[in-house]
């Protein structure tokens, strides 16, 4: 068959490999010049299975206030009226409760998880460069209560098997020394081992190559105005090179596929949640970042990328917004300059920021809809990169009518229009025999 993937970034790259690994025609369109040119581009470089958790989580409302108001803010948000922003508040402060947090969180893992094993198939499979290191996670704790409520997430890894150690100041330094001139500042961490880093945006660009090799087709510079529909299914999609058709459409637009999917009567409960990055250059090897570290007080991440370090963070809601906010850089610089004050230099930094495609409870969303031939892969936030591959996987697997590994036939939309049932991960992941 031919399918239409609509968007070039990590998501809809990843699905066009591994539909063209089934024999299929697959055309990606994307209004950008090449692949994983948005929100791909610079994201925070982690693969982190272990520390996925949704944002939704108990104590969140009260807590949004301190940081919304807090010199470093990890949260920032124009309150100037938007129904769906409004939407999508409501939609996340409702699974801001510990029974909906353990689900949503275990969901998540489970299907990070066996995106890493994917990644790792993929890897003995094929020699790309991009600054792929499997160091582990840690994420690091200033205060007792961070630690005491670290329980809680410790609970869904033990129930899945997902490994980890918590370690206390002197175990932190262990892993990463160049937090040695800090550790006075830290009470702990936890340290997700088989996490990994590595460059989205270069990863995304090799494997359209070899997508390319593979038959796939990429037209880029076209811009998708329009579903086409007909009985209950898409018929074609309207661009700016003219109507494209295909026998199954996947949309994988991120936060653009919102609007779309409205026009096709689609309630998308997607919402662009901004992020920014620094990337800079290691002048002092001793006292950078070996892998990534997680600074829970400001919910930044620092992660080592070959010669680079990118520290990525904030979230703020603001719309389409694309602008960037001194704010928001000083934030970042202060998280790396305090706890890491002579691994880089900062006037060579390189400023970007993206627009994550979150869901109010934090989980993707990935399957069919109720138009037959329309399928869904989307809705990843913060993990495009850490999912992606998994999602690819799952995703192939219900276009071509074939029972994914981790996950029943639906994990769409369903849960937020209220018309069917959301269905449930799977216990157990098939193990791929990669390690």
């Amino acid at each position: 068959m031919h399918v239409l993937i609509l968007g070039s970034g990590v998501i809809g790259v990843t699905n066009a490999y591994y539909l063209a690994k089934e024999g299929h025609q697959v055309t990606v369109v994307d209004r950008q010049s090449s692949a994983g040119l948005e929100t791909s581009f610079a994201n925070a470089g982690q693969i982190s299975p272990g520390y996925s958790a949704p944002w939704a989580a108990p104590g969140v409302p009260k807590k949004s206030f301190k940081w919304i108001l807090s010199k470093y803010a990890p949260l920032i948000v124009n309150f100037k009226p938007e129904w769906d922003k409004i939407k999508f508040i409501s939609r996340m402060l409702s699974n801001c409760t510990t029974t909906a947090y353990g689900i949503n969180k275990d969901r998540m893992v489970r299907l990070a998880e066996y995106s890493r094993l994917c990644l790792l198939e993929l890897d003995n499979e094929l020699e790309f460069d991009y600054n792929h290191e499997r160091k582990g996670t840690l994420q690091i704790f200033r205060t007792q209560a961070q630690l005491k409520a670290s329980a809680k997430d410790i609970a869904v890894l033990e129930e899945i098997n997902v490994p980890y150690e918590l370690l206390d100041a002197d175990g932190c330094v262990a892993v990463e020394p160049g937090l040695a001139d800090v550790k006075k500042d830290i009470v702990g961490g936890l340290r997700l081992v088989n996490d990994m880093t590595g460059d989205c945006f270069k990863l995304t660009t090799q494997l359209m190559e070899k997508c390319r090799e593979m038959g796939v087709e990429f037209k880029f510079d076209t811009s998708i105005d329009k579903l086409n529909m007909s009985d209950g299914k898409i018929t074609s999609v309207s661009t700016s090179a003219g109507d494209l058709t295909a026998d199954k459409y996947i949309m994988a637009l991120g936060c653009y596929s919102t609007a779309l999917l409205k026009d096709v009567g689609i309630d998308s409960p997607v919402y662009p949640v901004k992020g920014y990055s620094l990337t800079i250059p290691v002048t002092n090897e001793d006292a950078s970042p070996v892998s990534t570290i997680m600074d829970e007080t400001y919910k930044v991440a620092i992660t080592r990328l070959g010669n680079r370090i990118r520290i990525a963070g904030i979230a703020e809601l603001t719309g389409y917004d694309l602008s960037l906010g001194d704010r928001q850089r000083r934030t970042m610089r202060y998280v790396i300059s305090n706890l890491f004050p002579n691994g880089t230099n900062l006037t060579e930094d390189n400023f970007w920021c993206g627009l994550r495609p979150m869901t109010p409870d934090g989980t993707p969303i990935i399957g069919k809809t109720e138009i037959s031939n329309l399928f869904l892969n989307t809705g990843h936030g913060t993990l495009g990169w850490t999912m992606s591959f998994g999602s690819a996987r799952v995703s192939t697997d219900i276009v071509c009518g074939k029972d994914p590994e981790i996950l029943s036939d639906n994990f769409a939309i369903s849960r937020y229009t209220g018309k069917t049932e959301r269905q449930e991960i799977v216990n157990e992941i098939d193990p791929l025999e990669v390690d």
